[in-house]
């Protein structure tokens, strides 16, 4: 559920405050990730790498309560529940699609498969609406990249994790990514607490 809230009643009231008219008020970070437990996972349970990124991408998040309350519109909202936003290649170019995040794995990956597939089949957007807060991602799974830097606008004001093809090192597989964030959401001990989050809930995933 969306509601809006006062910033005064908000622990973010200050931060809201100080970048609800700054003109570039979205900060990005970069982290690269150990993701050598996900391609085993994927491996071993016939899962979708990308899925399993989204999973995890939601499960750090579930515990930070900044990810909970969204500047947006001059206003500040409170959800209660996150989803996690794909980009979906389809015959008409690309759609996106909004996978509501679920504690089991099994559940979440049924969900991501069946909604994804609608995306392709119909070639229209599946979006949750303002019931849930979304985590978007983007997979550019073409190419190593080390980083990605999304413009700002006023329409995307969400928290947003981009990464590349994982890569090889040694015994290791490393994948950059980045996250960036409103500034008027979290600060970067926050954004740090989520990747540090992130890399935990990788490596603790049972394989």
């Amino acid at each position: 559920m969306k509601q809006e809230i006062a910033p005064k009643d908000s622990p973010r009231g200050q931060a809201f405050e100080l970048w609800k008219t700054a003109g570039m008020p979205k900060v990005t970070i970069f982290k690269t990730l150990n993701v050598g437990r996900l391609v085993v996972a994927s491996r071993r349970n016939d899962m979708k790498f990308n899925m399993l990124m989204c999973w995890c991408i939601g499960r750090a998040a579930l515990n930070i309560r900044e990810f909970y309350t969204l500047p947006a519109g001059g206003r500040l909202w409170q959800y209660d529940r996150l989803a996690v936003k794909v980009v979906v290649k389809t015959s008409g170019g690309v759609r996106l699609c909004d996978i509501p995040y679920a504690d089991n794995l099994r559940q979440f990956n049924a969900d991501y498969l069946r909604l994804t597939r609608l995306v392709q089949d119909t070639d229209k957007d599946y979006l949750l609406g303002d019931e849930y807060m979304t985590i978007d991602t983007s997979a550019l799974t073409e190419c190593e990249i080390d980083g990605v830097v999304s413009v700002y606008s006023e329409l995307f004001t969400k928290p947003f994790v981009a990464w590349g093809r994982y890569r090889r090192k040694l015994f290791k597989t490393m994948l950059p990514v980045s996250f960036q964030f409103h500034h008027a959401q979290m600060d970067g001990f926050e954004a740090a607490r989520y990747l540090n989050a992130l890399q935990e809930t990788i490596d603790t995933l049972k394989v």
